[in-house]
């Protein structure tokens, strides 16, 4: 895989943030090095222990939010590296229901234009827009058939990701595969299953328990 290098002007970070690697290490490091720094972010800043009930209606001793590791610039660039190099060949789009996706989609695309393989993006709604085209997708228009790959911050039991791969497919493109940063391991892996979808997962939640307790020790 080719690397790529950006440069960044003075960029003011608070003290409190977690430390990473520099912007530009991140596009340059390996990809098992790089995991290692994504997981770290994510222990840092997304995972937090309490009593959490989620999108899915589920209570939960802890909770993941994803967004402040998906907008954090180190994280994203993470992020777009590592997702493109899971992405089948063949792949023309990366698409992904808002909000969660938004950062997720962009991140991807944008490194790919680096890595000379340009993709694009796609962000799907979760009801039509209520003027202009109405439309549930935006983004560049694709061929028909076009083979596009959901990507998710988080899955638990994976319904919110098979409302992208609906739209995307009533809209003629083919969805054959899904990949989330995090799996919490509560069923959507076999769901996906059920329903014929590939599934691929960076960490799992026994990934993030297991660092962040090293962390706080």
């Amino acid at each position: 895989m080719k690397c790529f290098t950006i440069y960044l002007s003075s960029v003011m970070i608070e003290e409190t943030q977690p430390q990473m690697t520099s912007f530009a290490a991140s596009a340059t490091a390996d990809l098992t090095a790089l995991r290692q720094q994504l997981l770290d972010l994510f222990c840092q800043m997304a995972y937090q222990e309490g009593d959490f009930v989620l999108s899915s209606g589920q209570r939960s001793s802890y909770y993941i939010n994803g967004k402040q590791v998906t907008l954090h610039p180190q994280g994203a660039a993470a992020i777009g590296r590592i997702l493109l190099s899971l992405l089948p060949a063949d792949t023309q789009a990366v698409a992904g229901l808002t909000l969660g996706a938004d950062p997720i989609v962009a991140a991807v695309s944008v490194v790919s234009v680096y890595e000379n393989r340009p993709i694009p993006a796609l962000i799907i709604r979760k009801e039509a827009k209520g003027h202009g085209t109405r439309a549930y997708i935006e983004g560049p228009t694709l061929p028909e058939g076009a083979k596009v790959v959901v990507l998710e911050d988080v899955v638990t039991t994976g319904q919110s990701a098979m409302k992208a791969v609906e739209r995307l497919r009533d809209a003629g493109y083919e969805v054959e595969e899904v990949i989330s940063l995090v799996d919490r391991q509560q069923g959507g892996a076999e769901f996906y299953q059920s329903v014929g979808l590939k599934f691929h997962a960076v960490f799992s939640i026994q990934d993030l328990q297991e660092r962040y307790r090293q962390m706080q020790a």
